[in-house]
């Protein structure tokens, strides 16, 4: 008798997901552990989330890894944190590489510390042939910013000729933002139990499936991940007859 292999489960995956990664510095609180503890295990957490995004054919993974209001944080925490920035930049970028994932950064990295700033380009121009999964490191980032930056480009366009204002539509105000060229995504992930965008791609987000887990970004395995993936498959999208539907992944 031939025993059959039951089927692996079919996974709607999103075209495009971002995730507001909170909850490292509860996690090494509540161990007992100094919060770069916290920040280090969650880079090792991205580093999963990225290899399984690849996996599943997701084409943009974009994360909030740092956001204008964490300035305001403790300034030796805000050091510490730069210097992980800098360690995971030079750190992943053979993997990503390996695994053909190409970075792009989102926010103000004019405004990082030298080092740190100099680290990211080198990944950006390293990955830049990749042609898989795209990682969107949302960094020095704050979507009101964005929409003031964006603004201020269309406005000059128009005060110099280059665009009339009664062209101004949806389309041509995203060619300003940030995130020019990137779809919208599908899908929104929040770890660390807070229900808040926190100031995170606002404007992009406006017809996105929202989904919130208790679970502490250190926590969140790929696993956890794929949980999320599943309870997006499952819901019937109703944001209009421009949004791509997600593809089907796997084997029934």
């Amino acid at each position: 008798m031939i025993e059959r292999v039951a089927p692996q489960p079919v996974i709607a995956a999103p075209r495009h997901v971002a995730i507001i990664m909170d909850g490292n510095r509860r996690w090494a609180t509540e161990r007992g552990l100094p919060a770069v503890e916290g920040h280090r295990r969650g880079g090792e957490v991205l580093h999963q989330i990225c290899e399984t995004s690849g996996e599943l054919g997701i084409e943009h993974l974009t994360v909030y890894a740092f956001s204008e209001e964490n300035w305001r944080r403790d300034a030796s925490e805000v050091g510490v944190l730069m210097e992980l920035v800098r360690w995971f930049a030079r750190k992943e970028a053979r993997d990503l590489r390996r695994n053909n994932v190409r970075v792009h950064l989102l926010g103000r990295a004019s405004g990082l510390p030298r080092g740190t700033a100099a680290a990211l380009d080198e990944l950006v121009q390293g990955t830049s042939r990749c042609t898989g999964l795209q990682l969107n490191l949302a960094i020095n980032y704050g979507a009101r910013t964005e929409l003031c930056d964006a603004i201020r480009a269309l406005t000059r366009d128009v005060a110099a000729g280059k665009l009339q204002a009664s062209t101004v539509d949806e389309t041509v105000i995203e060619r300003y933002l940030y995130t020019a060229g990137i779809p919208d995504p599908d899908l929104l992930i929040r770890t660390g139990g807070e229900l808040r965008l926190s100031n995170f791609l606002l404007y992009q987000i406006a017809y996105s499936e929202l989904w919130a887990t208790q679970t502490y970004w250190p926590d969140f395995t790929p696993e956890a991940f794929l949980e999320a993936l599943g309870a997006f498959s499952m819901r019937q999208r109703r944001s209009g007859k421009n949004v791509r539907q997600p593809k089907r992944v796997g084997c029934g």
